[in-house]
């Protein structure tokens, strides 16, 4: 279906012809004066002046048109009735750098490969609903609950490390997830929290969020981040150590536990997939049935068209104008 967005534009189309209208009672204006032809104007024939403001009228009509926004709008496209609130909070603190992790044969830092993965995990997630918090010396709401998975993989995609700080708040991101689900009503209330630390910064402990999180019906499954042995180069050879010193296993469990989920390590890739098996064994919960109707705009088209018919009228004024120069030079030779 054919339809406009903001048909009321359309009232201004008599415009022109009111001005008009008001330029011909003046007693010292005979005509309509036309924008930046008012030379080409004078020369002009009565017939030429005429078609050339008819071209102005179409012109201005095509604007007004594409002012309007026409829009194609496509056939009602029900969404599912069932699904998850996923509610994933992301570490992005200093530490995600750290280069100790394994992308098709190539050594990656840890939130590389937590974009790969939970990208591909979003993209799974066809009708359910997907929020985005992001974390460091604060936690910060990137994506509320939405369907639009695209949006969220994208939001995932441009964070940098270091964009909120470099310490780890995951108290702070716990709270700000049970804040979101306090605003959805008939949902899983699924937290899924990623970080490779332990508890150093905000304003609310990890057991306090916890806590909260608990009475509040909301399931936490924790990932833990990071591998178990690294090998690097110092001034006696190679060294091997534990990259995830500061990772705090315990308390992600003790999360997990008391909300009903489950802690996951995620030491590389195969173990960081497989809370998929976890997340598609929840029941979907059931919501009201809504649709949405797909938009094309077309807006260009009438705007193209009269950007060429301007284009056209401007070269009939330089030629009109040279013929009759040329035409005024041969009576002056003569």
């Amino acid at each position: 279906m054919l339809t406009l967005a903001w048909p009321f534009l359309l009232l201004l189309l008599p415009l022109p012809f009111i001005f008009k209208k008001k330029q011909q009672t003046k007693p010292m204006t005979g005509h309509l004066v036309l924008p930046g032809a008012s030379q080409s104007s004078a020369l002009a024939s009565t017939t030429t002046r005429q078609s050339l403001q008819k071209r102005y009228w179409v012109v201005w009509c095509l604007l007004v048109l594409a002012c309007a926004r026409p829009l194609w709008v496509g056939e009602p496209i029900e969404l599912p009735s069932k699904g998850r609130d996923l509610m994933l909070s992301v570490d992005l603190s200093g530490s995600m750098q750290i280069e100790d992790m394994v992308l098709d044969g190539k050594a990656v830092d840890r939130f590389t490969l937590i974009q790969h993965v939970i990208s591909d995990f979003i993209e799974r997630r066809k009708g359910d609903r997907i929020g985005l918090i992001l974390f460091a010396d604060h936690a910060y709401l990137q994506s509320p609950l939405t369907q639009d998975r695209r949006t969220v993989a994208q939001y995932l995609k441009e964070a940098q490390i270091g964009l909120v700080g470099k310490q780890t708040a995951i108290g702070e991101a716990i709270a700000l997830g049970v804040k979101r689900f306090d605003k959805v009503e008939q949902s899983n209330r699924v937290l899924i929290l990623l970080t490779d630390g332990s508890n150093n910064a905000g304003a609310i402990s990890p057991e306090q969020a916890t806590a909260i999180a608990k009475q509040r019906g909301i399931t936490i499954y924790t990932i833990g981040v990071g591998a178990d042995v690294m090998e690097r180069r110092t001034l006696f050879g190679k060294e091997r150590v534990n990259p995830s010193m500061d990772l705090d296993e315990a308390q992600l469990q003790q999360i997990a536990s008391t909300t009903g989920g489950q802690y996951f390590r995620a030491r590389n890739t195969e173990e960081l997939e497989k809370i998929y098996q976890v997340i598609d064994s929840l029941e979907p919960v059931a919501r009201d049935q809504l649709s949405y109707r797909p938009q094309a705009e077309l807006f260009y088209w009438p705007l193209g068209l009269a950007l060429l018919a301007s284009i056209m009228i401007s070269f009939g004024y330089v030629s009109f104008g040279f013929k009759r120069n040329s035409k005024n030079a041969n009576k002056g030779g003569r």
